[in-house]
């Protein structure tokens, strides 16, 4: 037997509890009211285009985008805008938001709410990047780097390889595993737009091998295709991959794939190559195929109470549907839940309130019971080596830590702490049960803050 590829440094096996891997995709409906923020992506915020009293429609456009790093905001209902206010989004923060009541569900003229299977590739890379920045797709495995700037290939710049990430490496998430069963010839199509996009003859889909019928539907599905002529032979192929966290970070994706090594510093374009989620891809192929922008997603709600109590779902959620009613349509919050997480247990952040509207970002809800939540006594680092062994990135989380704790940022720099890609393998990993995720990413934060000093001229 062939043995799977993988990543080569570090990585981790937390247990996978992907308790929801056999629940159908449902549709929620949406909400009486929805917050909407304007800023769901990496870089500026949207620039407002309605104002209160306003009349929308699914698809109506909220916020277009301010700059090249920025992104489209769309209406994922139909009704009145109430307010433009504030609300507090999955990390804490306030950010502004279109407040819309809901009435009814009527769609914007143009848009294919249908679920025939249009394969229509004939537009030019141009016109597809085009399409993706208008409808506001970003990447919706979790990064929300918007898509047609990845896309935008610098003049002189090549890429020789796609890959489509299908590994969904997190604890508990399976909307991306579900959209493969369930939408495995629109992954195909989308898939296919995305190479033309970028120019280039391969693809890999990158799946892991506990994903056994996502990774047989989709290589049958591609056969079809291809005996049937609508797409070369070795034109797309399926990866299965070894289990490994975090085996869905894009330069262990491509180290996986291609064996290339992206630089550090540097980004998959070095190297040849770009990535796009599935769900990513699947919004790609609804805006060109059906000119639908990216008002829903697909969301995991689920934990061992919840599930074990006959709830738990994959659900499709319009964009600004509070938390609150995503849970409640999933089964409601377990007795004696502790805390609740919005995306996966390795990267997500806990939420304070059941107001938190789901955003383009948000791919899962979990409740971890009170006995799982609680925190553990902080110890003395022991110099183990296991958040070492366990990076990645190939960094010293221990002695990040201890940089930051002292403020001194540059040594951190120097030693490529911008490199960390918050997986948290290292606080994983740490039998001392220290925080060492945390601390890094407040020293990445004041290092971006000397950056943008030097680059005004400023220290």
């Amino acid at each position: 037997m062939q043995k799977l590829k993988t990543f080569s440094i570090g990585g981790v096996h937390p247990p996978e509890n992907k308790l929801t891997d056999h629940m159908a995709i449902r549709d929620l409906p949406p909400p009486p009211q929805v917050a909407i923020p304007v800023s769901q992506h990496i870089g500026k915020p949207g620039q407002l285009q309605v104002e209160r009293g306003t009349t929308v429609r699914v698809g109506t456009l909220l916020a277009k985008a301010d700059g090249f790093i920025s992104a489209a905001v769309h209406s994922s209902v139909s009704g009145t805008v109430k307010k433009i206010d504030s609300v507090i989004d999955s990390q804490g923060h306030r950010r502004q938001a279109v407040i819309i009541a809901v009435e009814g569900d009527e769609w914007e003229e143009g848009i294919d709410t249908s679920p025939e299977l249009l394969e229509d590739i004939s537009l030019d890379r141009g016109a597809i990047v085009t399409r993706i920045a208008e409808a506001g797709i970003v990447g919706a495995g979790g990064a929300t780097f918007p898509t047609a700037v990845k896309f935008s290939i610098p003049e002189g710049r090549t890429i020789d390889t796609l890959i489509i990430n299908g590994v969904e490496c997190e604890p508990y998430l399976t909307a991306d595993h579900r959209l493969m069963l369930e939408n495995a010839d629109e992954l195909i199509v989308g898939t296919r737009l995305l190479m033309q996009a970028a120019g280039v003859a391969r693809a890999f889909i990158g799946i892991e091998s506990n994903k056994p019928d996502a990774i047989e539907l989709l290589q049958e599905r591609i056969r079809l295709k291809a005996g049937e002529g609508k797409i070369p032979e070795g034109f797309i192929s399926v990866l299965a991959l070894q289990q490994r966290y975090p085996q869905g970070g894009e330069k262990q994706l491509i180290q996986a794939a291609t064996g290339r090594e992206v630089p550090s510093g540097k980004l998959p374009l070095d190297v040849h190559c770009v990535v796009s989620n599935v769900s990513t891809t699947i919004a790609v192929y609804q805006a060109m195929q059906k000119n639908r922008p990216f008002v829903d997603r697909i969301v995991t709600v689920t934990g061992k109470a919840l599930v074990a109590a006959g709830g738990g779902a994959n659900l499709r959620v319009r964009i600004g549907t509070p938390l609150g009613a995503v849970i409640e349509a999933a089964g409601g919050v377990p007795d004696g839940t502790g805390k609740i997480i919005m995306g996966g247990p390795m990267t997500g952040r806990s939420v304070t309130s059941l107001e938190v509207p789901i955003t383009k970002g948000s791919g899962g809800v979990i409740m971890i019971d009170r006995s799982e939540a609680r925190r553990y006594a902080v110890g003395h680092c022991i110099r183990c080596s296991r958040c070492v062994g366990g990076c990645p990135m190939g960094l010293e989380p221990y002695l990040l830590e201890k940089l930051v704790q002292k403020e001194r940022y540059e040594e951190a720099e120097a030693l490529s702490i911008m490199d960390c890609i918050e997986c948290g393998s290292c606080s994983y990993s740490c039998p001392a049960n220290r925080p060492l995720l945390d601390w890094i990413r407040l020293g990445k934060g004041k290092v971006g803050e000397l950056r943008r000093a030097r680059m005004r001229g400023t220290t």
